[in-house]
């Protein structure tokens, strides 16, 4: 499907397993884009955490950069200019403080411009159980503002991994007119086993848009383990695409008229209706007999 129509174009999904080597990190992230344009893809996005995924705090610190000069960001314009294509890298780690990051991701232009940046609004301070917990305020300063940004296609609306369980935002998006919405995550294998297709799936039926949600899978070198399953989801809930839980690439042939189609079947966006919330008395009123 041509990249060049207006309405329709071929998205892929990029999955990886980062490791702790920014370079190799970038250099197989640059691989697998390489192979998604090979297969005719328009619209490319890596997953949360593209160029490292590293629990030290202090090995972190050192290895990630501020965005000025930073040669990842470098390799990946550039990878978007010699493929002529939109390249989303779903997240990477920029140092923006002494001791303080950001989780943001980028939308590249097929020009090499940076069309978007996103910083993630919602950070993951979660206790599994198990001694499997994470503290992402630590290391990352949440983002202030939802962003959407104007493909050739229709508009796309940015998230990140955690982002996912806070359906106001995807809602709000949705309303400012997002047909796409990204969800590039690293999600982990215990939240993913039970929560990422459900999840996924109802953001894209609550919304009636088109998710695209590339994801990390497998051990990873610091010992986390992530689920992968990569997915293109339909407005109406259908699965377009699915990647396994090794580094591979996706895609799906996409047509933002369906949007419209799905819309105008349960037009949910336009019924919103102001309401009053009550709490009714858990307990009857005492009834007093007459004398």
């Amino acid at each position: 499907m041509s990249s060049r129509s207006k309405t329709a174009f071929r998205a892929a999904l990029v999955q990886m397993r980062a490791g702790r080597s920014v370079e190799r990190n970038v250099a197989d992230a640059v691989s697998l884009i390489n192979e998604a344009a090979d297969r005719g893809a328009g619209y490319v996005q890596t997953p949360e955490c593209t160029t490292l995924m590293e629990l030290d705090q202090d090995r972190l610190m050192s290895e990630t950069k501020p965005e000025d000069g930073n040669a990842a960001l470098r390799a990946f314009t550039d990878a978007a200019r010699a493929r002529k294509l939109w390249l989303h890298i779903g997240s990477m780690a920029v140092k923006v403080g002494e001791r303080k990051l950001a989780n943001r991701t980028y939308v590249i232009a097929p020009d090499g411009t940076i069309a978007a940046r996103y910083d993630k609004i919602h950070m993951f301070d979660v206790d599994l159980g198990g001694g499997e917990s994470y503290s992402e305020s630590v290391n990352y300063q949440a983002g202030p503002s939802a962003i959407l940004t104007e493909l050739p296609w229709g508009r796309l609306g940015l998230t990140i991994c955690y982002d996912l369980r806070f359906p106001a935002l995807h809602r709000a998006l949705a309303k400012a007119g997002a047909k796409f919405i990204a969800a590039p995550a690293a999600f982990t294998r215990t939240t993913g086993e039970a929560h990422w297709h459900t999840l996924l799936k109802a953001r894209a039926i609550e919304t009636g848009t088109f998710i695209l949600a590339a994801g990390q899978g497998g051990r990873h070198e610091n010992g986390r383990e992530t689920f992968g399953h990569s997915l293109i989801i339909s407005p109406w809930g259908e699965v377009l695409a699915e990647a396994g839980v090794d580094p591979s690439v996706v895609v799906a042939d996409i047509d933002s008229t369906y949007v419209d189609q799905v819309r105008r079947r349960i037009p949910s966006l336009t019924h919103d209706r102001d309401f009053d919330i009550v709490v009714a008395n858990a307990k009857a009123p005492s009834l007093v007999q007459g004398t």
